[in-house]
């Protein structure tokens, strides 16, 4: 089959809240178009997108599924995405390559919360959008107040194209505004006949139609001359204007839908081939080193690699998108990041777990091929001699961690390398060997998340996966001035160990003045690994300890500071000031004094009013306004700090401060406290003072802890 010419390539993204019938509707598109001749459903596990048996045993989409369909003489290729906020990568994801959105709605329940998290990125994109109200044939939809909290949300950009007649189990007509025609379906759905709008129905039909007429004619000059002069406009001047204010974010369709009973897909899928854009039509692509990349089949080739599946008896699936040029089979491109050389032996169209070989793809077209050796997600590849970088992927960072509790030796690596190939594979996982904690952190989007994490090493790798509690990176500093000294000798035969430190230490802030009463010859202040910083001060007058152990002092110190007094942790915001000391001529050497920095510094710290500090994250809550008290409650019960509450829609976004430490399975209980209908964010904002009792806790665990390790 020859390849589609980038004018008759449509690529759109099927968005919205769990359960509102993306898949189920990707399923009639493609029997719409005679791609399948039969539907398949969720609950029988046979749709072409959720093909996985993740997927197919938890009944929902957990991935993004690429599909085709042929619809007149356009390829429409069809991202259907998951929508639990835990999967929120395939939909970024999916975004990037997409030129369409198609945002469903669940006619039942409204405008949910996962659908206010997927428009955010919506309009990051800047991606042309339409809404489908799907699920009006069910008994408790309610077409109007979904489509009004649509247009509170989203704003008066936001027009009905379309109404349904009949809505409930009755539902079996579409009034559309647009050709001013009514559709009745068959029982069985299908094809519809076209019929006049009946009376009752006229006069609303009219005031949208009007309304649409307007739209267009704002999104251009002679446009709007026009309908000045005439009062109306034609349908092709109205399909004229209508693409170009859908085109750049200024209108957005709403249509109405039954996917289950196959009855307003063809409508839309007629739009999307009449009214969206095609790729070229989208703006250039920006490039990581600035500039950008028009889309243009005439041009040199530029792929860019958008998701990464490793399926088992395969290996990896490179799904990509040809940005420009003519991607033929058998031609090999440099990857950009890494230099290695990539050869496309075949090149499929994808129609879920089945893929269809074809020779050649153009500028615009989505496809995928198997088995490259070091290209992955986020990576671009052109032929040899092109530096071209597309901007990559700004996947959303991670709001939950825990720790992996180490398997058996003989399976610690065969874990690291299977949580190396899950990482490669879902960019929004992330995976630290922590030297700090010791410990092995995976950080995800949520609970369910890291269970699908913790079930793909286990099925695609022989690798159980238990979870526990990560520990707390906190900071150890102090809060009031101290002096101390040591003195460390040795003698056991032969030359012996002699260094004597005094040492003041004291809380360390930004342009502070120099050490009262000391005379500082030298201060280095260092920029600390772990955050904050460390500041030395070399005070010695008259020579008491030679300049020469200045490196073993200071190591010394820093060798305290990378395992705190009081927990072990890494100190910070620190200044010690060396302001006198004595030296052997034959005993005194650099480990001498690395010690007696050590324990003075250790000694020492416990004067100075030990302060331990835990991380503090913001964290943005939106939830459902019914579930606000449950959600208020539970955050103070975890020693948040409530910073304030707007409503947004009818959305209440709750802002707090929390520590890490209260972090530890939120997104369950959020999850739970809200059935569902909430989301949240978390950033890190900095480092505070942990509250006297528990830092008193903290530290009799570690002296215990420490206590049971000499014994």
């Amino acid at each position: 089959m020859a390849a589609y010419d980038t004018k008759n390539i449509r690529n759109v993204v099927l968005v919205g809240h769990s359960g509102c019938g993306k898949t189920t509707f990707a399923e009639t598109m493609l029997y719409e178009s005679q791609a399948i001749t039969r539907r398949g459903t969720v609950e029988e596990g046979n749709t072409q997108s959720d093909y996985t048996a993740l997927e197919q045993q938890r009944g929902h989409s957990l991935f993004a599924s690429l599909l085709h369909c042929s619809w007149r003489d356009t390829k429409i290729n069809i991202l259907d995405t998951p929508g639990l906020d835990d999967f929120v990568g395939e939909v970024v994801a999916s975004l990037k390559v997409a030129d369409t959105a198609v945002v469903m709605l669940n006619a039942r329940s409204g405008v949910e919360v996962g659908t206010e998290l997927i428009w955010e990125y919506v309009d990051k994109f800047e991606t042309p959008a339409l809404f489908v109200i799907n699920q009006v044939d069910h008994e408790k939809s309610d077409f109007e107040k979904t489509l009004e909290q649509a247009t509170n949300r989203f704003g008066n950009r936001v027009l009905p194209m379309q109404f349904p007649v009949n809505q409930g189990p009755g539902f079996n007509a579409i009034v559309d505004a647009l050709r001013m025609v009514m559709y009745e379906f068959p029982p069985e759905g299908g094809k519809p006949e076209k019929k006049p709008i009946p009376a009752e129905h006229k006069a609303r039909a009219d005031e949208m139609h009007n309304a649409l007429v307007e739209a267009a004619a704002e999104n251009d000059d002679a446009l709007m001359e026009k309908f000045f002069e005439d009062g109306t406009l034609d349908e092709e001047d109205l399909a004229k204007g209508l693409k170009i204010g859908l085109a750049h974010h200024q209108f957005f369709p709403v249509f109405c839908a039954s996917a289950t009973q196959d009855m307003g897909s063809g409508r839309i899928m007629g739009f999307i081939n009449d009214i969206c854009p095609n790729p070229a039509e989208r703006p250039a692509a920006d490039l990581e080193k600035g500039g950008s990349k028009p889309c243009d089949a005439s041009a040199r080739t530029c792929v860019f690699i958008y998701k990464t599946v490793h399926e088992a008896m395969v290996g990896n699936v490179s799904y990509f998108k040809v940005y420009s040029g003519t991607l033929k089979s058998g031609d090999e491109l440099i990857n950009a990041s890494n230099s290695s050389s990539e050869r496309f032996n075949a090149l499929f169209e994808s129609e879920g777990k089945n893929r269809d070989q074809v020779q050649e793809l153009k500028a615009g077209d989505i496809g995928c091929a198997v088995k490259l050796k070091n290209s992955h997600s986020n990576q671009t590849l052109n032929p040899k001699g092109a530096d071209v970088q597309i901007k990559k992927i700004v996947f959303p960072t991670p709001r939950i961690r825990m720790a992996v509790v180490p398997p058996s030796k003989a399976e610690v690596e065969k874990m690291a390398n299977a949580l190396h190939s899950i990482q490669e594979e879902d960019p929004t996982l992330k995976v630290e060997q922590s030297v700090e904690l010791k410990q092995t952190i995976v950080e995800g989007q949520g609970q369910m998340h890291l269970e699908i994490v913790r079930t793909k090493a286990e099925q695609n790798f022989g690798v159980h996966l238990d979870y526990a509690e990560p520990r707390i990176p906190y900071r150890e500093t102090i809060t009031k001035e101290a002096n101390h000294m040591y003195r460390h000798k040795k003698q056991s035969g032969g030359a012996g160990q002699f260094a004597e430190v005094h040492m003041r230490i004291e809380p360390y802030f930004e342009d502070m003045p120099n050490p009262h009463g000391l005379t500082v010859k030298n201060v280095d202040v260092e920029t600390l690994k772990w955050g904050g910083k460390f500041a030395f001060c070399w005070a010695i007058v008259g020579g008491s300890i030679d300049a020469r152990f200045t490196n073993a002092i200071k190591k010394g110190i820093m060798s305290k500071m990378e395992e705190g007094p009081l927990t072990g942790s890494y100190c910070r915001d620190i200044r010690v000031s060396i302001y006198d000391g004595k030296m052997h001529p034959v005993d005194s050497n650099d480990m001498a004094f690395q010690i007696a920095s050590t324990i003075a510094f250790k000694e020492a710290f416990p004067m100075a009013g030990p302060q331990l500090l835990e991380p503090i994250y913001n964290l943005e809550v939106m939830c459902d306004s019914e579930f606000t008290g449950n959600v208020m409650g539970d955050l103070q019960t975890r020693r948040a700090i409530i910073m304030g509450m707007d409503s947004e829609g009818h959305y209440q976004v709750i802002r707090a401060r929390i520590p890490l430490k209260e972090l530890h399975q939120y997104s369950s209980t959020l999850r739970s406290l809200t059935q569902g209908k909430a989301k949240f964010s978390i950033e890190y904002a900095e480092y505070a003072a942990v509250p006297g009792d528990i830092q008193a806790k903290l530290m009799a665990d570690y002296a215990s802890h420490a206590t049971e390790e000499e014994h």
